[in-house]
């Protein structure tokens, strides 16, 4: 028998996916969109994903199942084309996660340790993650779990610290005045900035997953995604804003990929500069084994349930096929683009998984004993973020919203394909 899991554990769980490495990635890029209202940014992007955790808490409670998402969907539209597209969908969303977290590792690690160039010593430490913790899943996954238990802690409290040190260091500090209305970009441009920067939300999902293993599930289940999504959102809503009012915007472009870092200079000198980037090599190498494993179980469910070949629930070794494929994928993934395509891609990705999810919600709601409403509501924001996101990014950043519609566009085809071959 498991053991249950507590309210502090299923919180870590949401809170650990959520700030993982997507806040070290993804800060510079945000800023570069959204200029002094990146904290609004932010703002924009947690509200889609407060409202889209109410249908997960009802849809939790309801289908309490290892699978999460996956089973949501099926519950809601029946293993169908369309369920399974959406499912391979969140598989390659972990994927390009994956690649969000390896590029902010490839991005801060040359910061402390230059082996050949800026430019190759990306790829030598991107790739070297990538390798490093798909071996640690192969050989524990006990490992993983420890990994992430010390690395949750690590990383919220430097991150704590860099809140606390940073407030203090505003005061006086001329480049606080970049974050007054005068300098933030138009409603859509910061509607835009929180879309494509989404993808720092999305691991509350993974409390899903723990559902059956949480203990008092209709007090804590609630409590334990509205707490973590509630808290990353004030955490990351101060945090750039202690980023946009320490350093001035040319310096926050030129160190876009490792801003962070950057930023607790002012305060903190290169002792800072260095702290920061180890936090981000932690929290970005945790994320990585985190979500390898978590990625390879999706791709077993999406198989155990008959969408894609059966034979992704066998085993390579000890652990589901679907790990090293996760694996090649992201490391394929990671040296060949750029981070804002792999960033606009995993947001569509996610918008769409979670319109699906809160559309099932407001569909199935009289069975969830939920609200029609704040599904609804969330179902639609989600749309709508994923028609501007597209839109915005379409003049700036092709390259990532063509990948992000032929991402969609083989997901389907691919389950479309399997369920005709299946049919016949």
């Amino acid at each position: 028998m498991r053991d249950k899991i507590g309210l502090k554990e299923a919180m870590s769980i949401g809170i650990g996916g959520m700030v993982g490495g997507g806040i070290f990635a993804v800060l510079g890029l945000a800023v570069s969109i959204a200029k002094g209202g990146t904290p609004i940014a932010f703002l924009f992007a947690g509200i889609i994903a407060l409202l889209t955790s109410y249908s997960y808490v009802k849809l939790s409670l309801t289908y309490p199942d290892r699978g999460g998402t996956v089973k949501f969907v099926n519950e809601g539209f029946g293993k169908s084309v369309f369920s399974g597209g959406i499912n391979n969908l969140l598989w390659v969303s972990y994927i390009i996660m994956l690649s969000l977290y390896a590029s902010a590792f490839g991005s801060y690690a040359p910061n402390l340790w230059t082996i050949i160039d800026k430019s190759t010593d990306f790829h030598i430490y991107a790739s070297f993650v990538i390798v490093l913790a798909t071996a640690i899943n192969y050989y524990s996954i006990k490992v993983v779990g420890k990994i992430e238990s010390y690395a949750v802690v690590i990383k919220l409290l430097i991150l704590l610290l860099f809140v606390a040190v940073g407030i203090y260091g505003l005061f006086g500090n001329p480049n606080l005045a970049q974050l007054s209305v005068s300098n933030w970009e138009g409603p859509v441009k910061l509607f835009t900035g929180g879309m494509v920067i989404f993808v720092a939300y999305e691991g509350f999902e993974l409390i899903a997953n723990a559902a059956p293993d949480i203990e008092d599930p209709k007090k804590n289940i609630p409590k334990a995604y509205y707490y973590a999504v509630i808290f990353v959102i004030l955490l990351y809503i101060i945090i750039a804003a202690v980023t946009v009012g320490s350093l001035p915007f040319k310096e926050i472009k030129t160190a876009e990929d490792y801003v962070l870092a950057e930023a607790a200079k002012p305060m903190l000198g290169q002792i800072g500069f260095s702290i920061i980037t180890i936090a981000a090599l932690i929290s970005t190498f945790s994320a990585i084994n985190a979500s390898l494993y978590g990625g390879s179980r999706v791709s077993y469910e999406i198989a155990e349930d008959d969408e894609l070949p059966h034979q992704l629930t066998g085993k390579l070794w000890n652990q589901p096929i679907g790990l090293l494929i996760t694996a090649i994928a992201t490391l394929l993934l990671t040296n060949l683009l750029q981070l804002e395509s792999i960033s606009t891609a995993g947001s569509v990705g996610f918008l769409l998984v979670f319109a699906t999810v809160n559309y099932v919600g407001f569909k199935r709601y009289d069975k969830i004993d939920g609200n029609r409403i704040i599904p609804i509501i969330g179902f639609l924001l989600c749309t709508i973020a994923t028609v501007i996101l597209i839109s915005q990014q379409y003049s700036s950043n092709k390259t990532g919203v063509i990948l992000a519609i032929s991402i969609v566009a083989l997901c389907f085809l691919m389950e479309w394909v399997y369920k005709k071959k299946v049919g016949e």
